[in-house]
């Protein structure tokens, strides 16, 4: 929960100590952009583990 928490932390000071309204709204879109297709990777993973793979 500790690291959870010092992401949160670390996510939100990044972006509040940008000037630039645009640039910080690029990056976090681009930053959950990033998380989703991590999300599909980690379920396409499980999903080819748990079904077996073809031979």
């Amino acid at each position: 929960m500790t690291t959870l928490l010092l992401l949160k932390e670390l996510y939100k000071s990044s972006f509040s100590e940008l000037k630039n309204g645009y640039a910080a709204t690029f990056l976090k879109v681009l930053s959950w952009f990033f998380f989703l297709v991590f999300l599909v990777v980690i379920y396409a993973f499980f999903y080819r583990l748990f079904t077996g793979f073809p031979m």
